[in-house]
Order: C-alpha cells, then sequence, then structure tokens
C-alpha cells in the first residue's frame, strides 16, 4: 500500500502523510491475532501474496518459513527509529519507512537489530552522525511516548492491524485496512483507480 499510495500521490488530490504505529500494540488492544497462526490462511497468504507483489509490482519475497520468521520479529525498535526521524528530519520518513518494508519483506532482515537500523538509515540517505544520534533516541521516553500516541490514535480510528488507512474528507475520517482497499478509497475520496501502476500525467502547458 505504501508503494503503491506513493505513485498515486501526483495524480489523487491527496495530503500523504505517513503516520508511525506499533502493529504488536495495535494487535494487543484490539485482540487480533496474525493470519498466518492459522495453517490453511498461512497457506494461502503465502499464494495469495506472491500474486498481489506481481500485480503491484513490489519487491516482495516470501514462503511459509518466512510467516514464522515475521511472526517471532519484532518491529518496536524499527518504529521507534522511524518515530525518531519522524520528530527530527521528517523528510527522511518516506525513504526511511521504504527501506525498512524492503529489508523486511523481501530481505527478510531482523530489523530489530541495531546493526541492521543503521544499515537501513544509510541506505536511504542518513548520514552516520545522524543514523547514531537516532539509534540513541529510540530508547528516550519523548520517542516512546510519541509512537504510543501514534499508535492509540490509529486505535481510535478503528484500526486493528496493518496496512490501514485514514483518510480525511469534508471533515469525516474513514478508515480502510488492507492493500487490496485502494480501489474503493479512490472511490470514496472522489478520485480514479488507474491500476497498481498509473501514468504519471503530463504537466498543463
Amino acid at each position: 500500500m505504501l508503494q503503491v499510495l506513493c505513485r498515486y500521490r501526483q495524480i489523487w488530490n491527496i495530503d500523504l502523510r505517513f503516520r508511525p504505529a506499533f502493529l504488536g500494540g495495535i494487535m494487543q488492544a484490539t485482540g487480533n491475532k496474525p493470519p498466518a497462526m492459522l495453517p490453511k490462511r498461512a497457506e494461502y497468504m503465502v499464494k495469495d501474496v506472491k500474486r498481489m507483489a506481481k500485480y503491484y509490482q513490489v519487491p516482495v519475497q516470501i514462503s511459509e518459513n518466512d510467516f514464522q520468521h515475521i511472526i517471532g520479529t519484532s518491529s518496536l525498535g524499527a518504529m521507534r527509529f522511524i518515530t525518531a526521524i519522524d520528530m527530527t528530519q521528517p523528510q527522511y520518513l518516506e525513504p526511511l519507512s521504504r527501506e525498512f518494508w524492503i529489508r523486511f519483506w523481501s530481505q527478510h532482515e531482523d530489523i530489530s537489530q541495531p546493526e541492521n537500523m543503521l544499515a537501513v538509515a544509510g541506505q536511504a540517505g542518513l548520514s552516520s552522525e545522524l543514523s547514531q544520534k537516532l539509534l540513541k533516541m529510540i530508547s528516550s521516553p519523548e520517542v516512546k511516548n510519541r509512537l504510543k500516541e501514534t499508535t492509540e490514535e490509529a486505535i481510535k480510528y478503528g484500526a486493528f492491524g496493518m496496512p490501514a488507512v485514514v483518510a480525511h474528507l469534508n471533515g469525516k475520517p474513514h478508515l480502510f485496512f488492507g492493500s487490496d482497499r485502494l480501489e474503493l478509497l479512490g472511490s470514496v475520496i472522489g478520485e480514479k483507480w488507474l491500476g497498481p501502476v498509473p501514468s504519471v500525467p503530463s504537466p498543463k502547458m
């Protein structure tokens, strides 16, 4: 969803804002469980994720064993790292989020490890000095509280998992869950769905 929404930013009339939230906190607060914990659903999801990766043209590589890796890997440290960048250098929020996504879903790295966080930051264009500063910040009360606040905000809007998008239209929030709801999102906000890889229109002369 992140990748495709970024593609539509120049096509739809939207102000796209990323809000870091902790999936584990959302799942616990809502009583939700990872879908892959059901064996038959996990088997189906492996096939479906591969189909969706091809359709949306995103670099997802996944197998049944990968689901166990995903369930057993905490994203808390990474989300605090992203929260720290959102608080200090928000211009890096998008490339950092994208790089974490690629490392987790395509390369299956343990993004909770400090060395991997620093590698992600470097790939996203952050300096070594800034990356080290962010790494120190993830244990600060300020960052922890900020992530807690954004997570609680997501829950308030009705989120029970990720990916989740809240569209604000005429002062009213609309929650969409799942990467297959982009066409419906477009319909609600009065924009046309042009497929997973839309062509950016040429500037008017």
